[in-house]
């Protein structure tokens, strides 16, 4: 008996700010993202990529990528996106664009990536703010 369905992997999920494509079909990840530090808030990211692979898997899926923010209710952006897998040997790689985000305040973001409405990963994106400090040389506020 053939399987007709099976759930499939998540071989990677990486934040990063732009994701380009090659002649040959590879992926060039620039600039993968960790946290993100800033000297004043808000901020506003001129734009956020998620790439990720899929793997193992037979059937058609729905991919659904989420930023959540600190308090880990408010949805600040989502991307939905429906794959196709043939065969477990076959994978599929999706890239979700987050546009112009807005960050109002500190504090731990996630990412959350499911497939088919089943959570597969949920990772942190630290945002700092850190003020610039003054030069040794700069004159003070009472100066």
């Amino acid at each position: 008996m053939d399987p007709t369905r099976i759930l499939p992997d998540l071989q990677c999920s990486v934040l990063c700010e732009e994701i380009r494509q090659e002649a040959n079909g590879n992926f060039i990840l620039i600039g993968v993202i960790n946290h993100i530090i800033v000297p004043k808030l808000p901020v506003t990211a001129l734009k956020l990529c998620v790439f990720n692979r899929w793997v193992a898997g037979i059937g058609q899926f729905s991919e659904c990528v989420r930023l959540i923010a600190p308090d880990g209710a408010t949805m600040m952006r989502e991307s939905r996106l429906k794959f196709q897998l043939q065969s477990p040997v076959h994978s599929a790689t999706n890239a979700s664009v987050f546009g112009q985000v807005e960050f109002q305040q500190a504090g731990v973001y996630q990412i959350e990536v499911t497939v088919d409405d089943v959570l597969k990963l949920r990772y942190p994106l630290p945002l700092v703010e850190v003020p610039p400090q003054k030069a040794a040389n700069e004159p003070g506020p009472e100066s």
